[in-house]
């Protein structure tokens, strides 16, 4: 059976400027709505978490307002339900062997610019799965994962390549630009990458090689598609 590895961050927090904590974890949208896609697919899913740790979901994604009314927040409630159970008892992320699956994905939300932006494990399987040349999927936050990413001499194995994430611009709209340690997109060219990237909150993918980036929420079920699309080929 084709197997997807999905890594999660074990954030519930980011730490702003001032020390203050801006409550995050995982976005609903960028996690349920891939998890969907893959298991309507007939994926066998691995949720992972760094230690294994119970991921935290950001209450914002599930309000009505992030989901186009009432009945997208309940749907994406009802959807979170019906895999409680793996999300409350996820792989350790350090026991994990990429080699294992066909495709690895990484949901946004703040939560991975707290951890996984300087998580080696998770940097160390990143690399490996991008020279593995298996499909890689990183969406609107989870693109802080790639800063962790080293090869032996030190240089980021994701230089050079086409990619997207949350902007500055998408950072400044939800109020948190300013009061920022590190942006996103800032960190992402700084080490090398060729951002691109669309009007703010519109649905925008990219992919060069093996790597499927998207840029917010609202590209989720596009790049689940593509990631899809990818693994048929790869097989």
């Amino acid at each position: 059976m084709t197997a997807a590895l999905v890594v999660i961050s074990g954030a519930d927090h980011w730490t702003l400027k001032d020390g203050t904590r801006h409550p995050t974890g995982y976005w609903a949208e960028e996690l349920v709505v891939p998890h969907r896609t893959f298991r309507a697919a007939g994926l066998d899913v691995t949720l992972a978490t760094p230690g294994g740790v119970i991921p935290t979901v950001d209450r914002l994604s599930l309000t009505p307002e992030a989901n186009g009314g009432e009945d997208g927040a309940d749907a994406m409630v009802a959807y979170l339900a019906t895999i409680q159970d793996e999300l409350s008892h996820p792989a350790r992320l350090e026991d994990v062997d990429p080699d294992a699956y066909d495709l690895v994905f990484y949901p946004g939300g703040h939560g991975p610019m707290e951890d996984l932006a300087t998580n080696v494990t998770s940097g160390h399987l990143l690399t490996r799965v991008l020279d593995s040349g298996a499909p890689l999927g990183v969406l609107c936050h989870a693109p802080a994962a790639l800063l962790a990413a080293r090869r032996p001499d030190g240089s980021w194995p994701f230089a050079g390549y086409r990619l997207t994430s949350f902007t500055d611009a998408e950072e400044a709209m939800v109020g948190l630009a300013e009061k920022a340690p590190w942006l996103l997109q800032d960190r992402l060219v700084e080490q090398g990458a060729r951002f691109v990237g669309a009007p703010p909150f519109a649905p925008h993918t990219v992919v060069d090689r093996n790597l499927y980036t998207g840029q917010n929420p609202s590209s989720s079920a596009e790049l689940a598609e593509e990631l899809m699309q990818a693994v048929r080929v790869h097989r």
